[in-house]
């Protein structure tokens, strides 16, 4: 099968032959039809994750996937071949990804079915960035008429969270430079775009008294934290952690993306439904995915996917 893959730390991916993997007990095999650039494979192609995971060489990039099940292993029952599944790489090592056209998968978490209605370019580029984004914006549960900043609101995690929060009747503050990346912020469904040069004085002169929430999925921390009204919420796919939580009786979390079947199809049904939209910007073919890389580590509105 063809795959993008490295074979040793520093290496750059590459497009390579690898053999099909074959499901476990336990698995599936899923023939991939799409998957979607994430942070996370930054850090596994750059070894930033060394220690944390065992590397299994050569590794296949790409966190996020979208196809259909093609072979299931041993005491599977949950998923058929033939069915359209999505979700999240989450095998216990680095070794297999979605670049790739077959990945083997378990089949009781990071999987759930594709609704009608979602192809698997949208749920190639959902699974991940969507599952942080609503559990950020569970952590720091915004209610009607509150004032939530988001910190990183122009990625793929932000462009979600912008949404899941106006969906609860949130006022929106999300970080964005003038002109396009406004532009995309207010329109997924933010009340003001601030240019995170100046966001003290840009969310101060909105929210004087400070945010009722705050989610910082980029920038710094102790800035974002700051802008916390007392008794306010804080959430962090950076695992960043404020100072003086117990004086401003601010309660702080850090937040891990946990993929379960319930959230990957609370997440599918929402964007079948209408009620979420996939920013998918931009999609690549398997052979132009190193390409797709580059260009998210320059920085893009919303989530780049990969067409396998």
């Amino acid at each position: 099968m063809r795959a993008v893959a490295f074979n040793e730390f520093g290496a750059a991916p590459a497009v390579a032959e690898l053999p099909v993997p074959e499901p476990g007990p336990g698995e599936v095999l899923v023939q991939v039809r799409a998957s979607s650039v994430n942070g996370f494979d930054l850090g596994v192609i750059g070894g930033y994750l060394k220690g944390v995971y065992e590397y299994e060489f050569p590794v296949v990039v790409g966190k996020d996937f979208a196809g259909v099940v093609s072979a299931v292993g041993d005491g599977v029952t949950s998923v058929a071949v033939g069915d359209d599944v999505f979700g999240v790489v989450m095998r216990p090592t680095l070794g297999q990804g979605g670049f790739a056209e077959y990945v083997a998968v378990g089949a009781e978490y990071g999987i759930a079915r594709i609704p009608e209605g979602l192809d698997h370019a949208r749920a190639g580029a959902l699974g991940l960035a969507g599952t942080a984004a609503l559990d950020a914006v569970d952590a720091v549960a915004p209610s009607a008429g509150e004032t939530v900043l988001i910190s990183g609101a122009t990625g793929g995690v932000g462009a979600y969270a912008i949404q899941l929060a106006a969906a609860r009747g949130a006022t929106v503050i999300a970080t964005a430079r003038p002109g396009a990346e406004a532009e995309f912020v207010t329109g997924l469904g933010a009340a003001h775009a601030v240019d995170h040069t100046e966001l003290v004085t840009r969310v101060r002169a909105i929210a004087p008294d400070g945010v009722h929430a705050a989610l910082h999925f980029a920038g710094d921390g102790a800035t974002v934290a700051g802008l916390l009204a007392q008794g306010g919420r804080f959430a962090s796919t950076l695992h960043h952690t404020p100072d003086g939580l117990a004086e401003h009786d601010v309660k702080a979390t850090a937040v891990m993306a946990d993929p379960n079947p319930a959230t990957l199809l609370r997440l599918a049904t929402d964007v079948a439904a209408g009620r979420l939209r996939v920013p998918l910007a931009q999609s690549y073919r398997l052979a132009q995915a190193t390409q797709a890389i580059a260009d998210f580590q320059a920085g893009t509105l919303g989530k780049l996917g990969v067409t396998i």
